[in-house]
This record gives C-alpha cells, sequence and structure tokens, in this order.
C-alpha cells in the first residue's frame, strides 16, 4: 500500500491515502 503511494504524484496524495486508508480499515 505504502508503495502505491508513493509511486503517486504529490498531488491529491493526502486525498488517496485517506480513500485508501479508509478502504484498507474497511476491509481490515
Amino acid at each position: 500500500m505504502r508503495l502505491g503511494i508513493v509511486g503517486l504524484p504529490n498531488v491529491g496524495k493526502s486525498t488517496l491515502f485517506n480513500a485508501l486508508t479508509s478502504a484498507g480499515a474497511l476491509v481490515a
């Protein structure tokens, strides 16, 4: 998951990070 975030551009990283975190939390 971190690799995906790191690979993404700085712009919108926070939004994508929040989305991934929320999705990951729900899945976990």
